[in-house]
């Protein structure tokens, strides 16, 4: 699954060895739809961190997020955001997650290089690590940045599917999801922590699911151990992982092989009326899933008949399938796809069913 970096042709579905400047540099323009990043976030520790009984936190203290300065960090930002600036579709969309120590660098890069900012999203972690010297508050969020590569940008966002997804109510910019634990923290083969700020799955789900459809290219330029390619996997959308790190690599090629993409049915979500096809009604009868002179049915047991140009006649009335429904009820309006049914081996049958049939046929 590793490749050499600075491959010539869009190389879906693998993690690529090498510094993520040069390698984004090297793939084609506009040819990614998202870009998840987690860069370093340059903590600035300074020693040890202990908990109260005297044993050490295993905190980010890796070379990958150490940087000399400020500008040397911000110098850092500004190339790899240009770099993927570039490669976005011209409808593409980026998320960056980060801390205090860097959100707020990145997020005005950001805006300097012409992105558009959409969102910023509250990671609420459910189970955070304390702070054990009881000098600062407990830090329990992390923030990320939506945006759009720019203003103009027609990027995806799913409502309906996210709004499914908090039970109804639409989705809020807060999110309180657990970090890493248990069974889904990978360990390397000493059983150490594979990688000490691992994403939990349940956060890429709910960006590649709301920002993203089946099919998609999702760009990661800091791969890690692979949280984004394991999601963007099962979510049926391709990925593209950059990683300089053999260690990392290794374990992310590991859990990918592992993970099954979910069936194409699976892989659907719920989407505004408005986005869905339209199908005239006219169309039911043209291809003779409903006969001229057939028979539909109000709630009430109300009878009209079909005409052969797509509209109903009843005892007084003739009109749209809405229309009609409307003048039953005595009501302004009536969703006729929902009100009507037609009889088929002696049961009522809603004729949204029929539609969605020709939906089907539309989308496959």
């Amino acid at each position: 699954m590793t490749k050499t970096k600075g491959a010539a042709a869009l190389p879906l579905n693998t993690i690529i060895d090498g510094d993520c400047i040069e390698v984004m540099n090297g793939l084609p323009e506009a040819s990614v739809d998202l870009i998840f990043a987690d860069p370093p976030y340059n903590l600035q520790l300074k020693g040890d961190l202990h908990r109260p009984d005297n044993s050490r936190v295993d905190a980010v203290d890796d070379e990958w997020d150490q940087f000399s300065s400020f500008k040397a960090y911000d110098n850092f930002t500004k190339a790899w955001l240009k770099a993927a600036r570039r490669i976005l579709k011209p409808d593409g969309a980026i998320w960056v997650i980060g801390s205090y120590h860097n959100i707020f660098r990145v997020g005005a890069e950001l805006q300097n290089q012409g992105y558009w900012i959409l969102n910023d999203v509250v990671w609420r972690k459910s189970n955070p690590m304390p702070n054990f010297r009881g000098k600062r508050f407990t830090n329990a969020h992390e923030t990320m940045i939506w945006a759009g590569r720019d203003e103009s940008s027609k990027y995806t966002f799913n409502y309906e599917a996210l709004k499914a997804l908090n039970e109804g109510i639409q989705m809020r910019s807060d999110w309180v999801l657990p970090i890493c634990t248990g069974h889904e923290r990978l360990k390397d083969e000493n059983g150490d922590k594979a990688h000490p700020t691992q994403k939990p799955e349940s956060l890429l789900h709910r960006v590649l699911v709301g920002a993203t459809n089946p099919g998609d290219v999702i760009l990661d330029p800091f791969f890690g151990t692979g949280t984004t390619g394991a999601v963007a996997k099962m979510l049926g959308r391709d990925f593209i992982g950059i990683e300089r790190e053999a260690a990392y690599r290794k374990v992310a090629e590991k859990r990918i092989a592992k993970v099954r993409k979910f069936d194409r049915e699976a892989l659907q979500v719920s989407v505004s009326k408005r986005a869905e096809p339209r199908v005239p009604f006219g169309q039911l009868v043209e291809r003779g899933m409903l006969r001229p002179g057939e028979a539909l049915y109000s709630p009430r047991g109300q009878v009209a008949k079909v005409r052969a140009d797509g509209t109903l006649i009843g005892n007084d009335v003739k009109g749209s399938i809405h229309q009609v429904g409307a003048h039953l009820e005595g009501a302004p309006s009536c969703n006729g796809w929902t009100y009507w049914t037609f009889k088929q081996d002696g049961k009522k049958i809603p004729i949204d069913v029929l539609r969605q049939q020709i939906r089907s046929e539309m989308s496959g």
